[in-house]
């Protein structure tokens, strides 16, 4: 199903046109169709044609096609344009490594993705406040989380996110007015974190010394921990009771939050899991009262880049989409979110092996995996479901929320995006799982 962005039109007229004349030229075929109207799926359709022309290393098509794109291209322009015009950067950037001399003179080969773009807490408050992308997993988290530790007088949370803990002052206001009184709270958070955006410009300690603040502003006792040796190479090893420094008289919560999809899941060498596998193992060898996981419904692991190119434009389209429903075309704002989604995209589409370090998969193979892993889902309560109702009420109209199983999934115009789970261990009388 396409969504209504896709069909937009945009009536472009193309120079050059005697390079379509020509019965021989493949591009042609690619333009059939397509000149004179071009909407999303003519766009899509074109930088598909450039994916497998780079797939079959045919330089001269790739650079025909790179040529039309350029022309079409706007990140100023309507949300197809803005779209095909990062992924138009990410194709450049792919193919400038294969072969430099074919890309060098356009436009968008001198893309600054590589530049990180620091932001204040405050300006990341308002990054996460624009759509509910990142608040819709903080709020159904957070509600699985209150419920989960109530009787419980110490928590300790160890979080595994992107977003610097923006999650937890929400969660620590709920807690300061639970009648039985607030527990005491710990959060712990690794050294080690995904090179993506959102980057601010304070360190963790900074974070936690804020978080700190706020909780002794609300009255609840309040630790903060960064475990540095808790890097990447070391995740999977070290993720230990010692390590965490884990306390018998605490509950333990796991929260992850956009992270999992960083965490290889090719199978490794000799083994037959992945890393991925055994982040989860380990997690539940640390035996949480609860898990949270919170990423978007994607499949953009797939080898084969034209697959992976036409699952991640049917995809990314929507926080375009929702942002042409609020923000002027040059709203700073929007151009810098859409450049961090452009980050993602040039990582997606312009690399392969260990340097695409982004792999989204379903929400419905991820569900399989927890079982796999001797976890069970648990349904998110009515007072959670109202919250998110409350939430997205503040935003566009085009976002909505509806339950698939135990998950809660966020939607934009009826297109999945975002799904939030919560998980338990099965008891062991439960487990039948073939070791």
């Amino acid at each position: 199903m396409k969504a209504e962005l896709r069909g937009t039109s945009t009536t472009i007229p193309l120079q050059n046109s005697s390079l379509f004349n020509n019965p021989q030229n493949s591009l042609a075929g690619a333009l059939k169709g397509c000149i004179g109207n071009l909407d999303g799926a003519c766009l899509e359709k074109l930088l598909l044609h450039c994916a497998n022309a780079l797939e079959n290393n045919d330089v001269t098509l790739a650079q025909q096609v790179m040529w039309v794109l350029n022309n079409l291209a706007s990140s100023n322009g309507d949300p197809n344009q803005r779209l095909t015009s990062w992924f138009l950067r990410a194709l450049i950037s792919r193919a400038s490594r294969v072969c430099p001399t074919a890309t060098n003179n356009y436009l968008y080969g001198s893309s600054n993705l590589d530049q990180r773009r620091l932001m204040s807490v405050t300006e990341l408050a308002g990054y996460v406040d624009l759509i509910p992308w990142h608040r819709f997993g903080f709020c159904a988290s957070n509600g699985a989380i209150y419920k989960a530790i109530e009787g419980h007088t110490k928590v300790h949370i160890l979080d595994f996110s992107i977003t610097h803990c923006m999650q937890w002052p929400t969660l620590i206001d709920a807690i300061a007015k639970r009648p039985e009184g607030p527990p005491s709270l710990r959060i712990s958070v690794p050294s080690w974190r995904p090179s993506v955006p959102p980057f601010i410009n304070v360190s963790s300690e900074e974070v936690g010394l804020r978080l700190a603040n706020f909780a002794k502003f609300r009255d609840v006792p309040f630790e903060f921990q960064v475990i540095e040796d808790l890097n990447y190479d070391m995740l999977l090893s070290q993720l230990s009771p010692s390590t965490l420094q884990l306390r018998d008289d605490e509950a333990l919560v796991v929260n992850c939050q956009n992270w999992l999809r960083y965490m290889p899941d090719e199978q490794i060498k000799g083994s037959s899991i992945s890393s991925r596998d055994i982040f989860l193992d380990r997690v539940k060898e640390l035996n949480p009262c609860i898990l949270t996981v919170v990423d978007e419904d994607s499949d953009l692991g797939n080898s084969s880049l034209t697959s992976r190119l036409a699952t991640c434009f049917n995809y990314l389209w929507i926080p375009f989409d929702a942002l042409e429903t609020f923000l002027p075309k040059d709203s700073r704002q929007r151009l810098d979110y859409e450049a961090d989604i452009g980050h993602r995209i040039e990582n997606i589409i312009g690399f392969e092996g260990v340097q695409r370090i982004e792999r989204l998969e379903r929400c419905n193979k991820f569900s399989q995996r927890m079982e796999n892993s001797g976890f069970m889902s648990v349904s998110f309560c009515e007072e959670t479901i109202k919250e998110v109702k409350s939430l997205l009420d503040e935003h566009a109209s085009g976002w909505g929320m509806k339950k698939e199983d135990d998950m809660l999934v966020l939607t934009w115009k009826g297109h999945n995006s975002v799904y939030a789970t919560a998980w338990v261990l099965v008891p062991p009388q439960m487990d039948t799982r073939i070791e």
